[in-house]
């Protein structure tokens, strides 16, 4: 018998095994979708936050604008390498957190069209119903990470920040909407 020879069956896939071009490739579709629906969602801020949103009352612990850019910046990446990791498992039923991810991609979008977007037109209710929005918005990220976090621990924890953040922001939203 040769030592250096392998003579044991193949072994079965594992969950992560999917060619390193594909897998590749689906990191970038992710980044990609994210950034999108990043930089359609600032829109109505682009067209609103030098209006209304510059002489609003805001909360003392708002923070100056430019963080915002960044930390969403960082918190789209993460969201994406997040399902990326979710995304890759094969042999682990993902439906259920592809379809929170699908949910919090749209909710990014609706969020900002409602606080910036809408409040020429509505005025404050615009930022309750925005409250509301970002309220579903952070439950939909909480079980994102519920539902991330079985199929890949990382996933999960990658994906608390993004819920902090959602909470910071309703607290701001909620501010807003009481002093504006």
């Amino acid at each position: 018998m040769l030592a250096n020879v392998d003579n044991s069956l193949p072994r079965p896939a594992l969950p992560g095994d999917r060619p390193r071009r594909r897998q590749s490739a689906a990191l970038l579709g992710f980044l990609g979708v994210s950034w999108c629906v990043s930089l359609l969602g600032s829109l109505p801020i682009r067209m609103n936050g030098d209006g209304w949103y510059a002489v609003a009352d805001k909360a003392p612990w708002t923070p100056p604008g430019w963080i915002f850019g960044s930390v969403w910046l960082v918190l789209y990446a993460a969201m994406a390498v997040a399902v990326w990791l979710v995304w890759r498992q094969q042999r682990v039923a993902r439906r259920p957190a592809l379809q929170a991810y699908g949910a919090l991609l749209l909710l990014n979008l609706a969020w900002p069209l409602m606080f910036f977007g809408m409040y020429p037109m509505l005025g404050t209710a615009a930022l309750w119903l925005a409250l509301l929005v970002i309220g579903g918005h952070a439950v939909t990220a909480t079980l994102a990470v519920l539902n991330f976090g079985p199929i890949s621990r990382t996933a999960g924890l990658l994906m608390l920040p993004y819920v902090s953040w959602l909470v910071f922001s309703a607290s701001l939203n909620l501010y807003a909407a009481v002093n504006n």
